[in-house]
């Protein structure tokens, strides 16, 4: 998979991605146990202990489709899928991945392909769903994850507290 922006671009694209976005769904997917598929959750729960106002983060693990009806339930303006994805990066990166560069049939855990689930989100919930991914280290074994790894989940965790204290900041501002 392959597509995503540089990590220097990823805070001003989910700046554009949240701009207005009082309510944000964050849903963590993948499996903490398997090297490659850890950084969503991973970053899901950076998130978590930041406490962001408007922001909820759903960790859903290897079921995403599992909190779709919590998602909704939120009523959310957006909602951000975080998961690894294997970009062609180096570990550690994060980036949006846009739509058309998601593969409905590549091998995965998770229950159903995340383009699946992403289309049943976007009618369910009425509103657009973004997918950030975070490159694994393919190198890395067992054990925890490696420094890019972790570096990589809290980059993706700051830059989407960020782009919404930029919003709010800024609607502030505008009123």
């Amino acid at each position: 998979m392959s597509g995503g922006s540089p990590a220097g671009d990823l805070e001003a694209d989910l700046r554009l991605r949240l701009s207005g976005a009082r309510r944000v769904a964050v849903v963590g997917i993948g499996n903490e146990d398997r090297p490659r598929d850890r950084g969503g959750m991973a970053a899901a729960r950076a998130l978590l202990r930041l406490h962001r106002p408007g922001l909820r983060v759903f960790p859903a693990g290897t079921v995403p489709e599992s909190v779709t009806g919590a998602v909704r339930r939120f009523r959310p303006d957006r909602v951000v899928l975080l998961d690894a994805a294997d970009m062609g990066e180096a570990p550690g990166t994060a980036a949006v991945i846009e739509p058309g560069r998601v593969r409905s049939g590549a091998p995965s855990t998770h229950g159903l392909p995340l383009s699946a689930v992403m289309l049943f989100l976007e009618e369910d919930a009425g509103v657009p769903v973004d997918l950030l991914g975070i490159q694994p280290d393919l190198a890395a074994g067992e054990g925890p994850p490696t420094e890019a790894e972790a570096a990589g989940a809290e980059l993706a965790a700051a830059a989407i507290e960020r782009a919404m204290r930029y919003g709010t900041r800024h609607e502030a501002a505008a009123g």
